[in-house]
């Protein structure tokens, strides 16, 4: 009963065998082989335009670099108070942005609240040397606990970044749990819904290591391969992170993973519902899962091998948390399966 995180799962069988499957023989290196070019053409089919792919390890670098390809001297990268960039990527923007800055900005459950980003955005907008100036906006999709940016949300934060000229940066972590939540197109998600740049992510969803930024600014992209390089993401044996991602896209096998990670939170839920001991915290529309329960509780399911974190109180929850309990996270993955969410379902029962 593995619901610490989508991380703790391992690589979808598939993403696997692909990995194999191109392990041997010869192939140009730094992203200039065949396998780089029909991967970086399987996103432009996605997202329904030319699109520049720049491959990276992890998704701390897709984050820090994209924001990095935005940045100017003093800027501010405005983002939600619990955003993952915010929250643990250890500084890593701000480092190698070279001492630019986050602003949080809040808002309910995850999600930047317009009218909070139009005063931040506002109170830079003066050329004002001592406090600096906005340099980017970024949404985190899906949200670190579990809500999701709906459309008409994102083109509302896209009208606030047109009318400042700033770029908006979309994390995209769990980028395809979002998707499938909103059962809409990738095109529909981002760039027709105004965003700049993505960092798009596999690792979560069934890859071994595979991430990627994602530009549609195409004059922008060509500076950025120099600051991938400077930042020491430029693999020579890229090829591997392409295989992942062929893998990933074939018959539809990364929204297909996804799906079945948001139907083992919705089932997780629904066991958590029935429950009188553990009431949901809110509810949530990707892969995770927050629920209240007594510490007590908490301990029994974790001696009976349960695996969950305890988490902060998001902002904008307007629940109540008794003394003796706990708000929980419980994270689904490609890898979960039914049968051990209904056994958890059977213990809080």
């Amino acid at each position: 009963m593995i619901f610490a995180s989508d991380n703790w799962a391992g690589a979808h069988p598939r993403i696997a065998a692909a990995l194999s499957t191109h392990a041997s023989g010869f192939e140009p290196a730094y992203g200039n082989g065949s396998l780089d070019a029909k991967v970086q053409k399987k996103f432009a089919e996605i997202f329904e335009r030319e699109v520049a792919v720049f491959f990276v390890g992890t998704g701390t670098a897709a984050n820090a670099l994209s924001l990095v390809s935005a940045n100017k001297p003093g800027g501010l990268s405005f983002c939600h108070r619990e955003s993952h960039i915010m929250e643990d990527e250890c500084g890593a923007p701000e480092y190698f942005m070279g001492g630019s800055r986050l602003f949080a900005v809040d808002g309910p459950l995850g999600r930047i609240d317009p009218a909070n980003l139009t005063a931040a955005v506002e109170r830079f907008a003066v050329d004002n040397v001592h406090a600096g100036r906005p340099a980017a906006i970024s949404i985190t999709q899906a949200t670190e606990i579990g809500t999701v940016y709906g459309l008409d949300q994102i083109r509302a934060i896209s009208a606030i970044a047109k009318k400042h000229s700033l770029p908006l940066h979309m994390d995209g972590a769990r980028f395809a749990n979002a998707l499938v939540a909103l059962e809409t197109t990738p095109a529909e998600m981002t760039w027709k819904s105004g965003v700049d740049i993505v960092s798009f992510g596999g690792t979560k969803n069934g890859c071994w290591c595979a991430e990627a930024v994602i530009m549609f600014d195409l004059d922008q992209a060509e500076e950025f391969g120099f600051v991938r390089k400077r930042a020491a993401q430029l693999f020579s044996k890229s090829r591997f992170i392409a295989a992942q991602f062929d893998a990933y896209f074939e018959d539809g096998l990364w929204l297909e993973t996804a799906a079945h990670s948001n139907a083992m939170s919705a089932r997780l839920a629904g066991h958590i519902r029935a429950s009188d001991k553990v009431r949901l915290a809110w509810e949530s529309q990707a892969n995770e899962v927050f629920a209240i329960m007594p510490v007590k509780i908490a301990d029994v399911l974790q001696e009976k091998r349960a695996r969950f974190y305890d988490w902060h109180t998001p902002a904008g929850f307007g629940g109540e948390i008794a003394p003796g309990e706990k708000l929980w996270r419980f994270v689904t993955s490609f890898a979960t399966k039914a049968q051990d969410v209904d056994r958890f379902g059977e213990l809080i029962a």
